[in-house]
Formats: structure tokens, C-alpha cells, sequence
């Protein structure tokens, strides 16, 4: 499936290549492999429909002036029978091409027969890929990190099955190791506090102090009383675990639920210890890249252009999370054949990026088929300052906190508004505005207008039907082109997002629509013109309300009919 759009920008690549050829046969340029160049849709749409820098980039290799190559181009150009209407040479050698009515009726009506299919692609030719997000400890409540990186990778993820790719989502729960290790000690500090007083026991520094440890410790003093006060410590520990981790990672999937995630796997790391790990560091040994000191086993991270090298087997026997990481990567690419993996993680851990992809190809796998998507941090904001919003884990906001104070189609917008690696201030007071000012509002705002608009003329008798692309040429206004152009870019829009993994340029694209839709409505009455044009724009309306669906739909975002 390739659009109209993403044809035309082959067919003009070609046109060009080709004029290139006959420009050097007829001596007006020189006989030489010209340089690559792209053909793009330009950020002036007055000055054409696309635009393309052939000339600009091919200066030095033809040692020509770039407005002189751009007229030998566009001489030599062969536009008979195509959807071109003119070319010319702008600036200081731009080459703009401008297109035929007909060409904007082809978008529409592309549109219109895709309808929910329309943005979908086979760009990714089916390649399996895993996206990896989220991924909290269980050992409590999940933060705004995990709210940001949430929104982030679900949105990724569904761009790249709309792509074409083959997508798996999945969270690992981090079962296993020293996190368990603290989540038990936190647990048994708070269940004995009940019993002998908070004077009698005190809980570590680096324990886990959120209110939800405490409530877990009376949940079960509440059905097993005293029992465990007297146990051996590993028995009582072990009993506490068994009976809260399950009920945080039923928290996990409830929370992540209600945000609209659902994943294909949830892959538990405590499935890894102690085989895989072994096996791994077994393989690592076998091809040289590990070695013995101090008694604990080490990886040679600096042969793969670390720093310094790590720690797999610890002196006393316990392999360390890192080796997990490594089973758990090798299990993606290795067990399950991913041709592609991707993880979304904090900023804070760009450090462990180079490392695991090391460790890849010390195991003969390609690490650079991993790719991390590091996402900063979030800065709620209130009244125009910083906002502190909860106490309930400690000092962490969660994100049933913050569903609790926004609508959820705004916290995901919001969530996606910035690209990943930058840092992200959360207004809470614009998240629930209904306004223009509001982004999502906006957004929905123009959907249901449109959907209001169709509804009113459907009453008159007037439906969209399906015009052919010649009715369609009547729509010649700036503002109609405008959106047609952009409507016709969506395709390529979602692709852009699988190849940079930055699914904020889709809530600029669909409030980019919002904002055409609303001019053009402004400037071309629909209800009340005459009828071949009332027909011609009423096709354009449903195209938006389309475009604005299936963005939405995609971003998981609500479409209402009503506003």
C-alpha cells in the first residue's frame, strides 16, 4: 500500500534521475553519478506542492553553479502525461514542482476508499520487531516515568504496525533479584513494626518507604496475624513476597489497563535464573569474554568499547542484574528470532545502552539491531510552577494519580507532545481546560465540528459521495489545497515516526489538520454553496474526519462526534 503522496515523490525522484541522464547527454551538465538529493513536500507550500534540493547538493560534484544546474534539469524534465502542471527554479536553485488539479482529487479520493485503512503501509515489509516499554519493578506503584514511557512506546508500537512491521509489545516484570531482595526486607520491617512497634524495628534507608508497603504488611497481618513473627526470617520473607508481589503486578496490568495499554507479552525475568543466565555467561566464557577476579565472574566490556568491565557472578555466587539484561536480550534476538528489538528507558540509564548492545555482539549477535529510545524526565506543572501532587509512594507521583486528576485522552497527548529526549513539562491545569488552548481539545474539536457539520447536511439530503477525481479538481482555494496536501501526507507521517521512533510527530501532524481544518472551514462556506461545490467540499470534510480518526485512533485517543 503506497499512497498517492509517497508516488508522486517517487515519480519525481525518478523524473529528476532521468533529467540528470539527459542533461549529461545532451552536454549541459556533466556525465557523473549525481549526488544524492531528496524530494520533500516544503515548509512554504505557496512556492509548489514538492521541492526538491537536486541542484543545491550536486554543485560541487558538477562544479556548476547550483541555479545553472537546476535550469539544465528542468529543461531536459519530461513532464507529458504525468500529474505535474509546471516546474520552476527558485532561490538559489530550488526546483519546485507544482501539481494538477486532478492530482489533490486523487488524495481525497484515496482517502475516502481507505477510510480506516487509510495511513496504513508496508513499509516495514513485515520485519518482527519488539517494543519493550514501561517495564516497571513491581515492587510498587508505577510513576510518571512510567506514564511518559508508556505513552511513548505504546504509541511507537502501534506507528509501526501501521507501518507494516510485525509488532510485539512487551513488559518485563523484574521478578528476580535485589529489588525482590529490598521489596522483602520492606515488607517484613512494616509487617514486625505491627507487633512490636515502629521503636522496636527500624526500616533501612534504602528500603522501599511508600505507603503501599505498609498497607500490604496489614493486608496480610489482617489473614495470617502473628503467625510470621516468630518464623525464620527467609520463611517470613518469603511468605510476605508470595503474597504482595502478585497483587502489584495485578496493579501493573489494572493500571496499564485503564491507560489503554495492552500487551502481547508480559515476560517475567525470574523465568532467566538461574538456565539462561548461566547459559549466557557459559557462551561469554566460551568466546573469551569473560574472566575470573576477587572471586566473582567479569565481562570484557572494554573490548567492545566500554569503560571498564562488568560484574556477571558476584563472590558470593549471585549472578547481578546486568547478566539477567544480557539472557534477557539474548532470549529476544536468539529464542525468539526478533529481527529488531526496541526498549524505551529513562535518560538515567544511557549508561547501560552501549554496554548491553556490547554484550550483543560479544555473543555473535548484532547490537546494533537494539535499538533504546532514552526518554527525560516529566515536570508537572501548576499555576505555572512546579507541582508536587502525592505522598502515596513515597515521593513519587503515580499514574493512577495522575488519571485520577486529568482526563486520560489528555494525559496520553500530552505524554507524546515532545519528542522522547526532551524534557517534558506536564501542565495540569491546561490538561483539563476546555479550550483551543487545550491541544487534544483542539484536536477533538475539529473532529466533532466536522462530524456535526455532516450530520446537519445529511438532514438536508446531502451525503459525501464518491465523486470522481475530476469533480474533485474544483477545490482550488489556498486553503482547500493546504489541507488536501496535508491530508495527503499521513502515510508518510506514521512512517516517519517507525523510523525515528518519535511519535510526538503525530500529535504535531494532527493538530497541524486540526488547525487546516479550521481555516479552511473559515475561509470556503460548505452549507449553502452551490451544489458541485457543496458536494466537492463535503468529500474534503469527511477526508479530514477521517485523518483525524485514524490519528487519533492510532495515539489510542478518543474521536467524539459531540463536543
Amino acid at each position: 500500500m503506497i499512497s498517492v503522496t509517497q508516488q508522486t515523490e517517487s515519480k519525481l525522484r525518478q523524473m529528476l534521475l532521468d533529467a540528470f541522464a539527459q542533461a549529461a547527454k545532451d552536454g549541459s551538465l556533466p556525465d557523473c553519478p549525481p549526488a544524492e538529493f531528496i524530494v520533500e513536500v516544503p515548509g512554504d507550500t505557496t512556492k509548489g506542492d514538492f521541492a526538491t534540493n537536486a541542484a543545491m547538493v550536486n554543485a560541487r560534484t558538477m562544479r556548476s553553479a547550483p541555479a545553472k544546474i537546476a535550469a539544465a534539469l528542468v529543461s531536459a524534465m519530461n513532464t507529458e502525461g504525468t500529474d505535474v502542471e509546471r516546474v520552476e527554479v527558485a532561490g538559489p536553485g530550488f526546483i519546485n514542482f507544482f501539481m494538477k488539479p486532478q492530482w489533490f482529487g486523487r488524495i481525497l479520493s484515496e482517502v475516502r476508499e481507505k477510510g480506516d485503512d487509510y495511513g496504513r503501509s508496508t513499509f516495514g515489509n513485515g520485519e518482527k520487531v519488539m517494543v519493550e516499554y514501561v517495564s516497571a519493578n513491581p515492587t510498587g506503584p508505577m510513576h510518571m516515568g512510567n506514564a511518559r514511557g508508556g505513552a511513548i512506546g505504546d504509541c511507537l508500537a502501534e506507528a509501526m504496525d501501521w507501518a507494516g512491521y510485525d509488532v510485539t509489545r512487551e513488559f518485563y516484570v523484574n521478578d528476580a533479584g535485589n529489588q525482590i531482595e529490598k521489596f522483602a526486607v520492606s515488607l517484613e520491617v512494616r509487617y514486625l513494626q505491627l507487633y512490636q512497634g515502629e521503636d522496636a524495628l527500624e526500616l533501612p534507608e534504602n528500603a522501599y518507604h511508600g505507603a503501599d508497603i505498609i498497607e500490604h504488611a496489614k493486608a496480610f497481618a489482617a489473614i495470617y496475624g502473628d503467625k510470621y513473627v516468630n518464623a525464620d526470617s527467609r520463611e517470613r520473607k518469603d511468605a510476605l513476597v508470595a503474597f504482595a508481589l502478585p497483587k502489584n503486578i495485578q496493579k501493573l496490568h489494572e493500571d496499564l489497563g485503564r491507560y489503554r495499554i495492552n500487551y502481547d507479552v508480559w515476560f517475567h525475568e525470574s523465568t532467566l535464573h538461574p538456565q539462561a543466565v548461566e547459559d549466557v555467561i557459559r557462551m561469554l566464557t566460551d568466546r573469551g569474554y569473560t574472566y575470573e577476579k576477587d572471586g566473582a565472574i567479569w565481562y570484557k566490556a572494554t573490548a567492545f568499547g566500554a569503560e571498564k568491565d562488568d560484574v556477571l557472578v558476584r563472590a558470593n555466587g549471585i549472578s547481578t542484574y546486568f547478566a539477567a539484561d544480557i539472557a534477557y536480550h539474548y532470549n529476544k534476538f536468539a529464542v525468539r528470532g526478533f529481527d529488531r528489538v526496541i526498549n524505551v528507558w529513562g535518560a538515567d540509564h544511557h549508561g547501560h545502552v552501549a554496554r548491553l548492545k556490547g554484550a550483543m555482539d560479544a555473543l555473535g549477535l548484532q547490537g546494533d539491531k537494539l535499538d533504546i529510545v532514552l526518554m527525560q524526565l516529566v515536570r508537572l506543572m501548576k499555576n505555572g510552577e512546579p507541582y508536587r501532587m502525592s505522598k502515596r509512594s513515597g515521593n513519587a507521583v503515580t499514574l493512577s494519580d495522575l488519571l485520577d486528576e486529568v482526563p486520560l485522552d489528555a494525559a496520553r497527548f500530552f505524554f507524546i507532545m515532545r519528542e522522547p529526549g526532551s524534557t517534558l513539562d506536564f501542565d495540569l491545569d491546561l490538561a483539563v481546560e476546555q479550550s483551543a488552548q487545550n491541544p487534544v481539545f483542539y484536536v477533538q474539536y475539529a473532529h466533532a465540528r466536522i462530524c456535526s457539520l455532516l450530520k446537519n447536511l445529511a438532514a438536508e439530503g446531502y451525503q459525501p459521495g464518491q465523486l470522481s477525481e475530476e469533480a474533485l479538481a474544483i477545490l482550488t482555494a489556498p486553503e482547500e489545497r493546504e489541507l488536501i496536501r496535508r491530508l495527503g501526507q499521513l502515510p508518510q507521517e506514521i512512517v516517519g515516526v517507525a523510523k525515528h521512533y518519535d511519535p510526538a510527530k503525530l500529535s504535531s501532524y494532527c493538530t497541524d489538520v486540526a488547525t487546516l481544518f479550521h481555516k479552511f472551514y473559515t475561509a470556503c462556506r460548505v452549507k449553502g454553496e452551490e451544489e458541485q461545490i457543496l458536494k466537492a467540499r463535503l468529500c474534503l470534510c469527511d477526508a479530514a474526519r477521517i485523518v483525524l480518526r485514524n490519528t487519533l485512533s492510532l495515539l489510542k485517543i478518543t474521536a467524539p462526534e459531540v463536543m
